[in-house]
């Protein structure tokens, strides 16, 4: 038996939507021969691709092979062959986008942040729930290899007591004046909801929610340390939002965490991502695909003493966690996992109710950050 899913996929011309959602996710998802329940079912994605520029729209499909593409969302959101309704546009353009999809009767399932402000977010839940529509938000991080390493060391009790995480993302975003920049403008403009702590919080939010204890407060400090970039067109700009973030979370279990994000920082570290956990049995620090561990045995003893050549290889101390299981992309890990829920009503707790406590968490980082003081976070 197959189940074919139609998908409206709207704002996948960018790089995230076209790299991550279509070609690695949805495209190899149909190469493969589709999702396979057993050995004689299977869901198969049947997408159509939406935007505002047609151009971009058949170039994409000539690249995907995709041959399904429209400029028109209502006229797919009233067609029953599409069932779920996939949102990828820039934060300011997804609420009213999926609060419409609901209203059409469709199953959600969107990139993050799901809303500008938490009651927004929430809403789109409540919307969804009320309808009995299934709902997804996106939390690729959690099938990261190294965060699943992270995990099965965890399972396996290695850490003890988790005492700790800290950790430091980011990279040189270029400004523009000479090298051209790696990220689209709108990111540094408060105006066009950009700024690091509403894009990176909501990950932190899942990722600490899911692996280390849930965030019951959180002090944050903002930063524009870059004050103009030059945009898309080659013109200068003013950069309203914040290029970096420096956040200390207090989670149940006392466990402290610290997050590091930043659009100004060059890297001196295994990956563009790395989480350092720390226990009484032993510490391990997780990229973006590797891990490495250092347990309670093997750790060195050192002495302060600034007068000498430190004496301690401390790299070599570590040793890094063996390829124990086959890891696929992220992305299309999660697709799996909510295509089998509409299909098959398989748990999928990763709903627009999570993606909304993302957003709360990026608004209580702002509020902790303009009151110079802790914010507890609440229950939603």
């Amino acid at each position: 038996m197959t189940h074919t899913i139609g998908i409206i996929m709207n704002g996948v011309t960018g790089r995230m939507g076209t790299n991550q959602h279509l070609l690695r996710s949805i495209v190899a998802i149909i190469e493969q021969g589709g999702v396979k329940i057993s050995a004689d079912e299977i869901i198969m994605p049947d997408p159509i691709l939406v935007g505002r520029n047609k151009a971009k729209l058949e170039a994409l499909g000539k690249q995907s092979g995709i041959t399904k593409f429209t400029t028109d969302l209502d006229s797919v959101l009233a067609d029953p062959h599409f069932q779920i309704y996939f949102d990828a546009q820039v934060t300011g353009r997804r609420a009213p986008a999926v609060k419409k999809a609901i209203l059409a009767g469709k199953h959600i399932y969107c990139e993050k942040p799901t809303g500008t402000t938490t009651e927004e977010a929430l809403e789109l839940y409540e919307l969804a729930t009320a309808a009995g529509l299934k709902n997804g938000v996106v939390q690729d991080k959690l099938w990261l290899p190294g965060m699943l390493k992270l995990k099965r060391l965890m399972e396996s009790g290695f850490f003890g007591k988790i005492l700790s995480v800290r950790g430091e993302f980011g990279y040189w975003v270029f400004e523009g004046h000479s090298i051209p920049a790696q990220r689209p403008s709108w990111n540094y403009r408060k105006e066009d909801d950009g700024g690091i702590i509403v894009d990176m919080l909501c990950h932190w939010r899942y990722v600490l929610d899911n692996l280390f204890g849930k965030v019951k407060a959180v002090s944050c400090l903002g930063a524009t340390h870059i004050p103009e970039r030059i945009d898309e067109n080659g013109k200068p700009y003013s950069c309203t939002a914040d290029d970096a973030c420096y956040a200390t979370f207090e989670l149940e279990g006392d466990v402290i965490a610290q997050f590091n994000s930043s659009w100004t920082v060059r890297v001196r570290r295994d990956d563009l991502l790395t989480l350092q956990v720390d226990g009484t049995k032993g510490s391990a620090v997780a990229g973006l695909r590797e891990c490495y561990t250092q347990h309670y045995g093997n750790t060195p003893k050192p002495v302060w003493n600034p007068d000498i050549a430190q004496p301690i290889p401390f790299f070599d101390g570590w040793a890094k966690v063996p390829e124990q299981e086959n890891f696929d992309n992220a992305f299309k890990a999660q697709w799996e996992l909510f295509l089998k829920h509409v299909v098959k009503d398989t748990p999928f707790p990763w709903d627009l109710k999570a993606g909304a406590r993302g957003v709360q968490l990026a608004e209580k980082g702002i509020e902790s950050w303009e009151k110079r003081q802790w914010v507890t976070i609440d229950e939603l």
